[in-house]
């Protein structure tokens, strides 16, 4: 795992001499159709993901590809534009290596944000939810294989890795806003192509209100390291077989396009109270 450590500290250097060695506040991954919220940052320092070392990049539309890094209600933020899949190509290691560098930085503090697929059928298409927990029945894992010792222990308990505060203050800060948060449970699925009815049902089933392709595999690297993290999805789309229609990329980034004024306001105050 000394390669690992020499990779991360390479990106961790490289991210340094861009925005200065002050540690952020929060690190905000930004989901698909969500990323605008990278643009209200002031002071921006923005830093292409192809030019930081070792550094995957993002090729799903609507993910920019580029960290943007300075204040948001009066905390420095690191903003992830766009995240990585496993669907993409990248190996489960990859998909968590900017969040790794994020700990290096000694930013602790996670906020992962997605667009889903809505399962739970009393809610609807346009409603956020705040992820209480995760289930995932695929076998690949982010830290299989040798353990980095510097990163955290090989067995680590995954029942807390949505902070329960973070959960209320999350909903308190929606109930301010007058916007209406679920808190529910994210299903994860590999992709890129969408859920079948069948799965949908069987992830109902299972007890998920969402599914999605993205965000598990962060959340497994940040407890890892002991992150302290939060988990919003945007439910951008019924899931399929709900409704007699199917499913498009596109629908879910006009989705994202629809929520993103209410969405920018709960992770304002978010930031701004966490």
């Amino acid at each position: 795992m000394d390669n690992l450590m020499e990779k991360l500290n390479e990106a961790k250097k490289y991210i340094i001499s861009c925005a200065g060695p002050e540690p952020a506040d929060i690190c905000i991954v930004l989901g698909s159709g969500l990323g605008d919220l990278a643009e209200q940052v002031e002071n921006p320092v923005v830093i292409p993901y192809k030019s930081i070392p070792n550094f995957p990049v993002s090729t799903v539309p609507g993910h920019k590809s580029r960290l943007v890094i300075g204040t948001l209600e009066n905390k420095r933020v690191i903003c992830m534009q766009g995240r990585f899949h496993f669907y993409e190509g990248y190996s489960m290691d990859q998909v968590v290596f900017p969040v790794q560098v994020m700990h290096l930085l000694s930013t602790d503090n996670l906020l992962l944000t997605n667009a889903a697929g809505c399962v739970n059928t009393a809610w609807k298409a346009g409603d956020l939810m705040i992820i209480t927990d995760h289930i995932k029945l695929t076998a690949e894992s982010p830290v299989r294989g040798p353990n980095c010792d510097e990163l955290g222990e090989r067995f680590f308990d995954m029942s807390r890795t949505y902070s329960r505060e973070l959960q209320q203050l999350a909903m308190e800060c929606g109930t301010s806003l007058g916007i209406t948060l679920h808190e529910g449970i994210y299903q994860y699925f590999t992709g890129p192509q969408f859920e079948t009815p069948a799965e949908v049902r069987f992830a109902r089933l299972c007890g998920a209100d969402a599914v999605g392709m993205s965000t598990v595999p962060e959340a497994i690297a940040a407890s890892q390291m002991h992150m302290h993290t939060l988990g919003i999805s945007c439910l951008t789309n019924m899931a399929a077989g709900i409704l007699d229609q199917p499913l498009t990329h596109k629908e879910v980034l006009e989705a994202g396009e629809k929520v993103k004024t209410g969405f920018t306001s709960l992770v304002r105050m978010i930031v701004r109270k966490w």
